[in-house]
């Protein structure tokens, strides 16, 4: 049986990018949400100094993140210029694919690790 997979990746926001990031990952919140009915769940966070920006997403399983890095990946790029990618934590198991792409996305925009954390005990209850 598949399981859940949670993403979180966290950033560093470039001096004087802020406003500019808010409106960049409003735009690409949208298009996720229109464009992927499967994920659980898409949220970006903003610390209150406007430094550092965290985002997490719930996938249902490893296929969602998948499609989810075919769909969205090619976006990825336009932030680039907005933050230093610090860190991306996986806790489940993704694809192979789905690691080469999230090494390219730490990769295309900073120098962050990707570190994935396999389930040791717990459940989860979705609604299928």
């Amino acid at each position: 049986m598949s399981q859940p997979l949670v993403y979180v990746d966290t950033s560093e926001v470039r001096e004087g990018a802020l406003e500019e990031l808010k409106g960049a990952v409003q735009e690409l919140a949208e298009f996720i949400e229109a464009n992927e009915p499967q994920l659980i769940a898409y949220n970006v966070y903003i610390s209150d100094d406007g430094s550092q920006m965290t985002v997490m997403h719930v996938h249902a399983d490893s296929a969602s993140l998948d499609y989810h890095m075919n769909v969205a990946g090619p976006r990825f790029g336009g932030f680039a210029e907005l933050v230093t990618l610090s860190s991306i934590h996986i806790y489940g198991e993704p694809s192979g694919k789905a690691m080469r792409q999230l090494h390219d996305k730490a990769r295309l925009l900073g120098s962050g690790n990707v570190i994935v954390q396999d389930l040791h005990a717990g459940f989860s209850r979705f609604a299928r």
